[in-house]
């Protein structure tokens, strides 16, 4: 009985200090750092605007937010194909390229969220990919219509603007993330050797299965992609769907938390912990779809134009 006491003794203390590591590895971003988000952020709150106001940078608050960036192409009709646009940012030195996320009112964009079974990504688009990698069949299929596109804007934009341009940028919020986190394992299989890709998605429902999720990693591993998911607060859209059903996110999630709005980074790929989304929001009935929306990023909100 002793050894059993003993034993239960100590897997508490190396729970206990899995614990503490997993917690002390949580770390909290400084205002310098959440300030670097605001870009991106103003690029995927401007997806959810009208391509004849991206393509002429006149969507108010959103485009006034990166004043400097030169739009190529933009396209969609938010619904059965979401809103898009490439253009060239000097500022950042990158070429952008944005996704609109789900517009509730549109029937169509709604049924590709719904249309969640795991598929196999086309190998034409996704030439080399292991056959174990599945994602999302509605995501796939909306990342399709647009794919081949986006990849010659971005193309034209990497050769117009020469030597200076070795980075694309792709971002959105909700479905529009999803989308942009399929674009970020898309494009480099496309562009020039040593092009750079950064994703920042928000409020990024799971994508693919964990052989994907693995993928993902190390492409981030190998520094050839940064990734970064942002969820806000009690935000319920990023732990669906479930990892009962086979999906399962990349590293690289930062978390707003609800109680004092700090921002948090969480290692690993769907980490526990109560301050970041899956251990903050055990199941969508614990989650607040309002904090879908924002506010990101002092004030910004996702889904207006």
């Amino acid at each position: 009985m002793l050894s059993y006491i003993f034993s239960g003794f100590a897997f508490f203390r190396i729970a206990y200090a899995i614990a503490v590591t997993k917690r002390q590895d949580i770390a909290t971003l400084s205002q310098a750092q959440i300030e670097e988000f605001k870009p991106y952020s103003f690029y995927a709150a401007a997806a959810y605007c009208d391509p004849s106001k991206t393509l002429t940078w006149s969507c108010g608050a959103n485009c006034a937010g990166n004043p400097t960036f030169q739009p190529s192409a933009s396209g969609g009709d938010g619904s059965a194909v979401q809103f898009w646009y490439v253009g060239w940012d000097p500022t950042l030195s990158s070429v952008v390229v944005a996704h609109q996320g789900t517009n509730p009112t549109s029937l169509l964009a709604d049924l590709t969220d719904l249309d969640l079974f795991l598929t196999n990504l086309d190998s034409t688009l996704f030439p080399g990919l292991p056959s174990s990698i599945q994602v999302h069949s509605g995501f796939a299929a909306e990342h399709a219509k647009t794919a081949r596109t986006i990849l010659a804007q971005v193309q034209e934009l990497l050769a117009q603007h020469g030597a200076s341009a070795s980075s694309v940028t792709v971002t959105g919020h909700s479905l529009g993330a999803a989308l942009a986190l399929l674009d970020a394992v898309y494009l480099p299989l496309h562009l020039p050797a040593g092009t750079r890709v950064r994703m920042v998605g928000y409020g990024m429902p799971r994508v693919g299965n964990a052989a994907f999720a693995d993928y993902v990693d190390a492409r981030a591993g190998a520094l050839a992609l940064t990734l970064t998911h942002v969820n806000n607060r009690e935000d319920p859209i990023p732990i669906v769907p479930g990892r009962f059903m086979g999906f399962a996110h990349p590293a690289g999630e930062v978390h707003i938390r609800d109680v004092d709005s700090t921002w948090v980074a969480c290692p690993g790929q769907d980490n526990p912990s109560t301050l970041c989304t899956v251990g903050d929001v055990p199941d969508v009935l614990h989650g607040n779809i309002l904090n879908h929306l924002g506010p990101y990023d002092d004030g910004i909100f996702m889904g207006l134009c």
